[in-house]
This record gives structure tokens, C-alpha cells and sequence, in this order.
């Protein structure tokens, strides 16, 4: 039978009766400190514990094959018109998406990136093929009237109507549309007498030859066919004009049409405006009116090398290389999903080096110098590297890409262009939370209070033994 003396005999803290023990300065002044460093010791273990710690580690990139990389995007092209900016993406599976416009917004801008409107520059619809006439009358027909620098305003001011073909010489397309355009003029000129009539007029800008008249009105592709209204809203002497681009077939027929259809919109000029944008078949739209572009938008595109491309594009013009600028300011460029300002102080407050480096371009500006000659291309290189962090709880906390990037300047036999070069790591930084458990808290405690106790112990016990044993040999006595 187990009883309470064989209970007793298993004490490991056997008390000792006080009368025995004896208390000294020595051991209390100890015993103060030791409760001290307790207290000290039990605050940074538990400052440990409350705080989160993590881990950083280098795996191979999880994205599955189906996965897309967004891209978002704000560029301003101070020399690029909207009339023919176009973005464009490739990589290197062959995959080639030319002049997106879904996700991609543009506005006209000046040369001091401030915007001209506040509406949205809508593109010229894309065309199949545009018709030209198949046959060229041997004969060559010299109706259209010869525009210059010096007598522009006037007759643009005179007339209601004025077409004009900003055209250069050497351009393919201005070749093929200029016996359509000389042939309309001249039976516009037989219908509508300028001088008996005068509703319209339709003229030719010679681009080689006028280069400030063509700059003015921002043409940068050839040809460019512009129609100028005058308008009844006077802002100066000369009134003020609302003027178009024409985008449709470019026979003969279609000329004649378009431009009757303009004329018979005169006796009522509200109404013209109200109708320009339903004359054969959206063929006009709004000439932009600067010669700058800003470009805003995303895109999407699949997680291997490729480029993001913004140039001048059209299946219908030409462009000359040499004057073409690519100069561009960088307002945001960012990799993946938007993270909002909440969720990137967090980050920062749990890891303070991420998402420095997600928008490094933001802000910079590239120019063309004059002493970079022409035909000048911007390149970007961007290394881009995914960056995961995970909570203690296996959750994803922020999933962000940051890049480095390389910019240089190259020069082109082709048509100049902004490329962002995209290369993607098929590493991933993997960002891991860790907390302490709370068993390993308790143990580290009771391992702080029993240490502390058990060295003060030993400690106290050497000083006290030390003190003893020099007071006898102070009194000659034996040890």
C-alpha cells in the first residue's frame, strides 16, 4: 500500500527547516540582480516571439505553361502622333500581336507632354485593303492646287471645304495615289467652279519641299489626306477650322463620292460636325491636333522572352526614317497584378527591401539628341525576376515582379522604335513567414528563470565560501 511517507521520498525539492539557512547582503544584492535579468531576459524572449521572422530562398519559377504576364504601362511620346502609333508584342514562340487597341488608350499631346483634349484619340478603323484605281491614264492630269507655305491660310481660309494631300515624292503609296487624287480634283474643280462655286477646293502639300507646313499640321505619314471646314465659331481673323483624315479607298470614285458627300453637308454646319464621323462608312476621323502621343494601357503576354514594341505603323503610309523621333518619357511601367497601398506598407513593414525595384523606371525621360543623328531606336533591357511571399499560414500574401533595367541607343536602317526587351527569370524569389511556437517559447523561458537561478546560486555560493575561508586565515585558524 502506497502511503504518504513513500509519496514524501520522491521530493526533489526538500525543504530545508529556516533556522538552518542564513541570509547575507551578499546574497540578497545577487538574488536582486538575478530577478532583474530574469525580467530582462523574459522580455526580449517574448519580443522574439511576438515578432515575425522570415526566410528567404531561390526555387524554380511555379508558373504553370497557361500563364500570363500583365503588363501596365504609361508612356509619352512627345514627336509620335497618335495617328499612327501603334504597340506591338512578340516573343520568341512566334507569337506577333500588332497594334493592340483593346486594352491600349491614347491621347494627343504637345510637345510639353500637356494634353490638347481631355477625349480619348480613336484610331482610323483597320482596313482589309485600300482601293486604288487599277488603271493609270497615260495622260497625266494636273487638277489639284498647289499648296505652299506663303498662300496655305489664305485659301484654306476662303474656301468651305479644302482637301489636301500632304504627299512625298518618293513615297510608294503617295505614287500610287496621286493620278486618283490629281484626276478627282479635277472634276471636283469641273463641278464645283472655284471661282463661280467655291465650296471646295482640293490642293497638294509637297512635304519634301514645305517641311514646316507639313510639321504644323503634325503629318508624319505619307500620304496624309486632311479635310479643312471653316468653321463659324471665329477665334481670330481668320476663323478657326475643324479639320479630319481621311482613311478610306483612295480610287478615283471613292474621292468624288466622299467629297460631294462633304460639300452636300454645308448648308448646315452643325450638321456636318454631327454626321463627319458616318461619311462613307467611318472612313474620317478627327485629325489628331498635336504631335504627340500619350500611351496608357496594359497588356498581356506569355511568361517567356519577348519585346514590347511602340512605333509608327500603318498598312497604308510611308515614313521617313530619318525624321521620325522616338523620344519618350516613362510616367509607369509595372509587371503583374496592381497592389494596392495598403497591402504594399504591410509588405514593406514585414520585409522593408521588397517592391523597390517593381517601378525603377518610373518617371526617367529619353531623348533624342541632335548629336544622336537619326534614325535612332531606344532600347530598354529588362531582366525581371517573380517575387512570392508567403504567410505563416501558407498563404499568399503579394505576388510582384521587379525588374532591372539597361537602356541604350541604337541606330537603324529600318523604321526607329521604342523596345522594351523582356526577359524573364525562370527563378523566383520565395519569401517565407515564420513564428516561433508557442512550446518554444515556454521552454526558452523556464530555461531563462532556471539558468539564471541555478548561476546566481553558484556564484553566490563561491563568493560566500571565498569570504569564509579568507576570515579564517585572517583569525590563523587551520582549513
Amino acid at each position: 500500500m502506497i502511503t504518504a511517507g513513500r509519496i514524501k521520498s520522491v521530493d526533489f525539492y526538500r525543504k530545508i527547516p529556516r533556522d538552518l539557512t542564513e541570509a547575507s547582503l551578499s546574497g540578497a544584492g545577487l538574488s536582486i540582480v538575478a530577478a532583474l535579468t530574469m525580467v530582462f531576459l523574459f522580455g526580449m524572449e517574448l519580443s522574439e516571439y511576438l515578432s515575425v521572422s522570415t526566410s528567404t530562398s531561390v526555387i524554380i519559377d511555379k508558373s504553370s505553361d497557361g500563364d500570363f504576364l500583365r503588363i501596365d504601362f504609361n508612356f509619352s511620346f512627345p514627336a509620335l502622333s497618335c495617328e499612327f502609333a501603334s504597340v506591338d508584342v512578340s516573343d520568341v514562340l512566334g507569337t506577333s500581336r500588332l497594334n493592340l487597341t483593346k486594352t491600349v488608350r491614347k491621347f494627343s499631346i504637345d510637345s510639353n507632354l500637356t494634353p490638347t483634349t481631355g477625349s480619348e484619340f480613336h484610331s482610323s478603323p483597320a482596313a482589309n485593303v485600300i482601293k486604288h484605281d487599277e488603271k493609270v491614264d497615260e495622260e497625266s492630269v494636273e487638277g489639284a492646287f498647289v499648296f505652299t507655305s506663303e498662300n496655305f491660310d489664305k485659301y484654306a481660309h476662303q474656301f468651305p471645304i479644302t482637301a489636301v494631300n500632304f504627299y512625298a515624292p518618293w513615297c510608294y503609296w503617295s505614287q500610287r495615289l496621286k493620278p486618283s487624287w490629281e484626276k478627282a480634283a479635277k472634276i471636283l474643280r469641273e463641278r464645283y467652279d472655284p471661282e463661280m462655286d467655291g465650296r471646295i477646293l482640293l490642293g497638294k502639300v509637297d512635304c519634301t519641299q514645305e517641311g514646316d507646313l507639313c510639321r504644323r499640321h503634325h503629318i508624319q505619314g505619307y500620304p496624309s489626306i486632311r479635310i479643312f471646314r471653316k468653321g463659324s465659331d471665329v477665334r481670330s481673323d481668320h476663323g478657326h477650322h475643324e479639320h479630319e483624315s481621311y482613311y478610306g479607298d483612295r480610287d478615283t470614285d471613292t474621292l468624288v463620292k466622299t467629297m460631294e458627300t462633304v460639300v452636300a453637308s454645308l448648308p448646315s454646319q452643325k450638321l456636318a460636325l454631327e454626321d463627319k464621323l458616318n461619311v462613307t462608312e467611318n472612313a474620317k476621323r478627327p485629325a489628331p491636333s498635336a504631335g504627340g502621343c500619350r500611351i496608357e494601357g496594359y497588356v498581356r503576354v506569355k511568361k517567356v522572352p519577348g519585346s514590347l514594341f511602340v512605333s509608327a505603323r500603318s498598312d497604308s503610309h510611308s515614313f521617313d526614317a530619318s525624321q521620325m523621333n522616338m523620344s519618350h518619357v516613362i510616367h509607369h511601367l509595372s509587371f503583374g497584378r496592381k497592389l494596392s497601398p495598403r497591402v504594399m506598407n504591410d509588405v514593406k513593414r514585414l520585409i522593408p527591401y521588397v517592391g523597390n525595384s517593381h517601378d525603377r523606371l518610373n518617371g526617367l525621360s529619353f531623348i533624342n539628341t541632335h548629336d544622336l543623328g537619326a534614325n535612332v531606336t531606344m532600347e530598354h533591357y529588362l531582366q525581371i525576376v517573380k517575387t512570392e511571399v508567403i504567410t505563416k499560414k501558407d498563404y499568399q500574401l503579394v505576388e510582384e515582379y521587379e525588374y532591372t533595367a539597361h537602356s541604350s541607343v541604337a541606330h537603324s536602317l529600318h523604321i526607329p522604335v521604342a523596345r522594351f526587351h523582356l526577359e524573364l527569370s525562370p527563378m523566383q524569389v520565395l519569401i517565407t513567414e515564420h513564428q516561433k511556437s508557442f512550446s518554444h517559447f515556454i521552454t526558452n523561458v523556464c530555461a531563462i528563470i532556471g539558468g539564471v537561478f541555478t548561476v546566481a546560486g553558484i556564484v553566490e555560493s563561491i563568493f560566500h565560501n571565498t569570504v569564509r575561508i579568507m576570515r579564517k586565515i585572517e583569525l590563523g585558524k587551520n582549513f
